[in-house]
């Protein structure tokens, strides 16, 4: 993992505005909460160079905006140390656009730097309504056996390239079967979507269980391999 980890790479109009009530972020609250005692979102000395890692965010309506005006509510950057977030840890995206890679924000603090990527799933899918980035070094290890599509190992997270990786796996992909794909370029990253906050963060779970299963399976098979198996 790079020291990237958490780097805005994108241009950020952003406008300062008073947070979102907490009333309308008590689902992704109880769910963003679920993730980090999981340690899917967080911050660890020991992991990332200390930086803060996932996020999570939530469509907001109209719902029949066009592609690139599907506003969002997403966690702030570097938020992941916090256990329980707030109005004031949340930013609205406004607007993403890849093509001139812009983001327009506002809200009582900076956008995570992967809302860009967020924007993306938006834009390809208008019944979404949840996306969610973790880090998982279970689920990414163990993405090619789980059958979890990926992106390309040379295309780097939070960019407009990212974007196009999204579309290029909804298009080529059965990702949306699969509600869930792996960053190839961006150590343990993953990214659940869903048509709620409910799904998305069930499908993120029910992988990591997955993957611990898959791994269970390979220190057993280890094991037999070298005669642990024999009485």
């Amino acid at each position: 993992m790079s020291q990237s980890e958490g780097v805005v790479r994108f241009q950020l109009q952003f406008t300062q505005a008073p947070p979102i009530p907490s009333d309308h972020l008590r689902e992704v609250n109880a769910w963003r909460k679920i993730l980090y005692l999981a340690q899917l979102i967080g911050q660890d000395p020991g992991r990332y160079y200390g930086f803060g890692y996932g996020n999570i965010s939530q469509r907001l309506g109209p719902f029949d905006a066009p592609e690139q005006e599907r506003r969002f509510v997403i966690s702030g950057t570097q938020t992941g140390h916090l256990p329980d977030l707030a109005g004031e840890h949340y930013a609205t995206v406004l607007a993403c656009h890849p093509d001139r890679n812009l983001v327009v924000a506002e809200g009582p603090i900076r956008p995570s730097s992967e809302s860009m990527t967020h924007g993306a799933v938006y834009a390809v899918d208008d019944s979404l309504r949840c996306v969610i980035h973790a880090h998982s070094p279970h689920i990414w290890r163990s993405a090619r056996a789980l059958g979890i599509p990926s992106t390309s190992e040379s295309v780097v997270q939070g960019t407009p390239e990212m974007a196009e990786e999204v579309r290029r796996l909804f298009r080529e992909t059965h990702v949306r079967d699969h509600l869930i794909f792996a960053m190839g370029g961006h150590e343990d990253g993953v990214v659940s979507f869903g048509r709620s906050v409910k799904e998305a963060g069930s499908v993120l779970i029910n992988h990591l269980a997955r993957a611990f299963q898959e791994e269970g399976m390979e220190e057993r098979e280890g094991r037999e391999g070298m005669g642990g198996g024999l009485l």
